[in-house]
């Protein structure tokens, strides 16, 4: 294997292992891919702005963190209000498992809400300028000539971890045939957001 893939090979490790965990993003993937829901939207709105954060970092815009020091507390603030307004949503999907639609039933979101809502979920969130902007900018940053190579990777695992998350959901229909366990991933959601939300409000103040 070449040095040029052997770097790809640690983006894509990396990239993976800092979008893998649940958040809100993800929260709201999963939730899309389960309705059947503008799911190729979903997914081309968050690979697309994973790559190109992760491309902003490894170009060298890692010094916002440093010299806007103030930018990233209204950020903050900005990504808590959301987040927490989010999870009063979905608690209230949770308590009303009546308006959930499962597929082709109920109230369904359109599309440019759905856009809307997707991209304050990415933008909004200064975890993601954490993970994608400052870490995997850096760590390429230690790659040399081959950090772009390192940066391929890491846009690659991206768009395959959104690109299973969105259209795998689908095999997990069945079980959400039944109100309660959508009222189960609301509840769920409700509470990761919430528990995000506060974190960042605290890291602001």
């Amino acid at each position: 294997m070449t040095t040029g893939l052997l770097a790809a090979v640690a983006g894509l490790g990396l990239g993976l292992s800092l979008i893998v965990a649940i958040g809100a993003q993800n929260a709201f993937v999963l939730r899309q891919g389960l309705r059947v829901e503008h799911v190729p939207a979903v997914v081309a709105v968050c690979a697309v702005s994973d790559a190109v954060l992760i491309l902003a970092g490894v170009a060298g815009n890692s010094w916002l963190s440093a010299r806007l020091p103030d930018a990233i507390t209204v950020v903050r603030l900005a990504g808590a209000a959301f987040l927490l307004g989010y999870a009063v949503l979905a608690a209230r999907r949770a308590l009303r498992p009546s308006s959930i639609a499962v597929d082709t039933g109920g109230r369904r979101t359109g599309l440019a809400a759905t856009v809307v809502t997707c991209l304050a979920l990415t933008w909004l969130n200064p975890h993601v300028y954490l993970d994608t902007v400052l870490l995997l900018g850096s760590v390429a940053e230690s790659h040399g000539d081959r950090r772009w190579w390192f940066a391929g990777g890491a846009v690659v695992g991206s768009l395959v971890w959104f690109g299973a998350l969105g259209y795998g959901a689908r095999l997990l229909r069945p079980l959400f045939a039944r109100p309660a366990a959508w009222r189960v991933l609301d509840a769920g959601i409700a509470v990761v957001m919430a528990a995000l939300g506060l974190g960042l409000l605290s890291s602001a103040l």
